[in-house]
């Protein structure tokens, strides 16, 4: 394809889909108010997105959504892609995107991976099986699409839940969110929500908080101190990462899926809760004060917003089929009028997992001091 007319929908999906022969049995998504389908002409890709998926299998139904992941070489699109401005704080080429009659083309500049976004046509086409991270998150981009057109807003943040109420876990990046959430799931009586995915809306009974079925991807430095964790990583390796220096394994980036049914329970993820608080991570590795968690009025702490928005990104289609730029500004008033009454907890000082994921995040779900010492379910 090279031409420098604007192409249709229709011809992109005519070239990313080729010649594939897509296998006859779909595979179905249950992942809360919507039903995906995804085909593909791959038996690998679906049996390793069925395991990834476990947790949200549909035994049937129509599908409210379909996507398609085409195994192939990278696609050879000679078009004019555009890089999309990164968030800041990360720096370096991630996304382009070329925008189509009706739909978007997004390329991940890394891997060549290809992604038809439109309202008839949600394609991803390249070396799905080397990068199936990322039709990962094409899929579960299609329910954060569906929930930000019912006036949902998302919000960078962890998910912890206990009966009907939900915990927001926000910090800014590489703050420790994903750990600290994970620490706190070693008590029973707390549940899985959503990893970095939060979704919030405001009803005639409070704020609806709803998580999407993305999980965990985490760094060695979270896993060598976690004995449920540690099979993520051989012994040896383990051993090794050990001894590194703290700030070093700290920085460490090298991602692992948490497999939470396989390691914490099949009956320890949930959909969606009433959200009852928000933590804000503010803290420090080299904070010289102990950990305070308390609370703030985010109306006049504004600035820790920062840590909670999050942009839709360039897969993002509104209700009317438009597509945002990347530099369209986030509206903190929006978070502002979703958040209304909930309590909203800075967490500052130094770094402190254990007392945080030990006391204040089961405090702030109902848990007593005995019920946290004991581990014991309420």
């Amino acid at each position: 394809m090279n031409d420098d007319r604007p192409i249709s929908v229709e011809e992109a999906a005519r070239a990313l889909c080729g010649d594939a022969s897509l296998l006859t049995t779909p595979l179905l998504l249950d992942v809360g108010r919507r039903t995906l389908a995804v085909r593909s002409n791959s038996r690998t890709l679906l049996d390793g997105l069925r395991r990834y998926f476990s947790a949200y299998l549909a035994p049937d139904g129509v599908p409210d959504i379909e996507v398609l992941a085409i195994e192939d070489a990278p696609p050879a699109l000679l078009l004019n892609f555009l890089d999309w401005a990164r968030e800041l704080g990360k720096s370096g080429r991630k996304d382009s995107y070329v925008d189509l009659l009706g739909g978007r083309l997004v390329r991940k500049v890394r891997t060549g991976m290809v992604f038809l976004q439109s309202e008839t046509w949600r394609i991803a086409a390249g070396p799905c099986e080397a990068n199936d991270n990322q039709v990962i998150n094409f899929i579960n981009a299609q329910y954060m699409n569906y929930l930000q057109q019912q006036d949902w807003l998302i919000c960078h943040a962890a998910g912890l839940v206990r009966g009907e109420g939900a915990v927001a876990i926000a910090g800014f990046s590489g703050g420790g969110k994903s750990t600290a959430m994970l620490s706190a799931l070693e008590h029973p009586a707390l549940d899985y929500l959503t990893n970095d995915r939060l979704f919030i809306r405001r009803d005639e009974e409070g704020v609806q908080a709803a998580g999407i079925p993305k999980l965990p991807r985490i760094n060695p430095g979270t896993i060598v101190h976690s004995e449920r964790l540690s099979s993520l990583i051989p012994a040896a390796e383990r051993k090794h990462l050990l001894s590194l220096p703290r700030q070093v394994l700290w920085d460490l980036e090298e991602k692992y899926d948490v497999m939470i049914d396989e390691l914490y329970g099949p009956e320890r993820l949930r959909r969606e809760a009433r959200l009852a608080a928000v933590v804000i991570l503010n803290w420090r590795r080299d904070g010289q004060q102990p950990l305070r968690c308390e609370r703030v009025d985010i109306n006049q702490r504004q600035e820790l917003l920062g840590a909670l928005m999050k942009s839709p990104g360039p897969f993002y289609q509104d209700a009317h089929g438009r597509f945002l730029g990347d530099q369209v500004p986030l509206d903190p008033e929006a978070y502002l009028a979703a958040l209304g009454a909930v309590p909203v907890y800075e967490v500052s000082g130094t770094v402190d997992f254990d007392l945080l994921a030990g006391h204040h995040l089961p405090a702030l779900l109902g848990l007593n001091s005995e019920e946290q010492s004991t581990g014991s379910a309420p």
